[in-house]
């Protein structure tokens, strides 16, 4: 599976030398890869914004962008 084009999603920044320039949420510290990693642990998004500073839209905004990647036509298919 491709890795998604975090660049395209408006709620995600990556800054060199910011959290070794990990994809986190504007603004924060807070890496885009601790909302899957929690979803997957079995937190629910209101248990993830109680434990990390972001919003509800934010991790919505993050969740939304990987589902349409989805629908994206793979090259070379």
């Amino acid at each position: 599976m491709a890795s998604l084009d975090w660049s395209q999603c408006p709620v995600v920044e990556s800054i060199p030398g910011k959290v070794s320039g990990a994809w986190v949420f504007k603004g924060t510290r807070t890496p885009v890869s601790i909302v899957f990693e929690n979803l997957e642990d079995g937190m629910t998004i209101d248990e993830v914004i109680e434990q990390f500073p972001l919003t509800r839209e934010q991790v919505k905004a993050v969740l939304g962008f990987a589902a349409r990647s989805l629908d994206a036509p793979v090259a070379g298919r």
